[in-house]
């Protein structure tokens, strides 16, 4: 079992403001501790306009700092946006943190959201056949002393794209995946999956048997096949069992919450483009319905005619969790928290699961800095020690 951390970088804000500078430099104290400490992995997305939720656009210059004061753990790209970013330049500064750490970069991939895409002049409807252009793209260019592409979306003459990764033939490559379609899509190009979707573990555990059994038939995009499973889980540890486990319980409450500033907005964005489009094409149409109303009769009737489910509408897919207590929601592996003989607990369950990493979430607007530190520290000291001699699935970098 491998461990790791995803920051959406949050912390508290009142209104439409956060404390952008203190965010940033506690985080890299806490990246900093997670290098020293024992964890493998930091994850950083990528999110645009989400106010309230991340501060993360670009990830790619926090880790161009954190290659300067980290020497082992790895960092990931969790994820970068292909829509948003032309492959060439993807490549290029996937290289260039890869130089900067000697070999330590993941690289997760992504379409994002209507509301997000929209907003960067991006058509939700194209995004999943650019992304199937990037991701093409992306190892060629890599492992290319020339490259060139005619596609659809892009069209590059001969170049030399420079500079070329350290780690060789390339970093690892793997897909978001927020809804169980895209399992199957990441097991058909032979990348390894980042879970997102929050599921008890007994479940979880059939959707990794599942991708296993498919991605060893896969027509790998990269050198090689990637089946390296990780799923999100929101985590805190403590020592007082109580405490810790309430407190990681509300952070994954508000995490999820539905009164974040951006969703009132962002209801209205899913709205609009679905009377202007008039109908919404299948790969979008698990996305529209998280967002949509329930309430409003004539958008439900709308939806329904071109075959959006509305059994979840904004935010409400989690907001069961909300009526969940502590230690339901501990029992089924949807948090991890808790002491330390508990969050042991917790990682079993996903290491019984076939999870090779998991990506906790500690930083919240709901724990503070200090916390996190804290959490992080018992995790090096009692977590990670009772799960390291056991690891056999780590990434490595193969350049050094």
């Amino acid at each position: 079992m491998q461990f790791g951390l995803l920051y959406e970088m949050q912390r508290p804000f009142e209104g439409t403001s956060v404390d952008w500078n203190t965010l940033y430099k506690e985080t890299i104290e806490q990246c900093a501790l997670a290098d020293k400490v024992g964890f493998d992995a930091i994850w950083f997305v990528e999110h645009h306009f989400l106010t309230g939720f991340s501060g993360s656009p670009c990830p790619e210059v926090m880790f161009g700092a954190l290659s300067q004061v980290t020497k082992r753990v790895r960092l990931g790209f969790g994820v970068s946006i292909l829509p948003y970013h032309h492959p060439v330049r993807v490549a290029e500064r996937v290289a260039m943190v890869d130089q900067l750490t000697n070999g330590r970069v993941e690289v997760g991939t992504g379409r994002s959201n209507a509301y997000e895409l929209t907003g960067l002049g991006v058509d939700p409807r194209d995004t999943r056949a650019l992304w199937e252009e990037s991701i093409t793209m992306l190892p060629k260019i890599w492992q290319s002393d020339e490259f060139s592409y005619e596609g659809k979306f892009y069209k590059v003459p001969p170049r030399r794209v420079l500079p070329k990764p350290f780690q060789q033939p390339h970093p690892r490559l793997y897909l978001a995946c927020t809804q169980t379609d895209s399992f199957d899509v990441a097991a058909e190009k032979g990348i390894g999956v980042l879970s997102s979707a929050t599921f008890a573990t007994s479940i979880l555990a059939e959707h990794v048997k599942r991708y296993r059994e498919r991605v060893k038939t896969s027509t790998p995009v990269g050198a090689t096949i990637n089946e390296f499973w990780g799923s999100n889980v929101a985590t805190y540890c403590g020592e007082d069992d109580t405490e810790a486990k309430e407190l990681g319980a509300r952070s994954l409450k508000t995490f999820f919450g539905p009164d974040k500033p951006y969703i009132r907005d962002r209801v209205n964005a899913y709205e609009d483009l679905l009377e202007s489009w008039g109908g919404v094409p299948d790969h979008l149409k698990a996305d529209f319905g998280r967002w949509l109303r329930q309430s409003d009769d004539a958008h439900k009737e709308q939806a329904r005619q071109v075959g959006i489910s509305l059994d979840s509408g904004p935010g409400a897919a989690r907001a069961a969790f909300g009526e969940m207590d502590a230690d339901t929601l501990r029992e089924r592996g949807i948090i991890i928290a808790g002491d330390p003989e508990h969050c042991i607990k917790g990682i079993q369950l996903y290491e019984d699961a076939g999870v090779d990493q998991v990506l906790m979430i500690m930083q919240t607007e709901t724990i503070p800095h200090e916390k996190v530190l804290s959490s992080m520290e018992l995790f090096g000291k009692h977590v990670i020690p009772a799960f390291k001699s056991r690891s056999t699935s780590a990434p490595v970098a193969v350049g050094a």
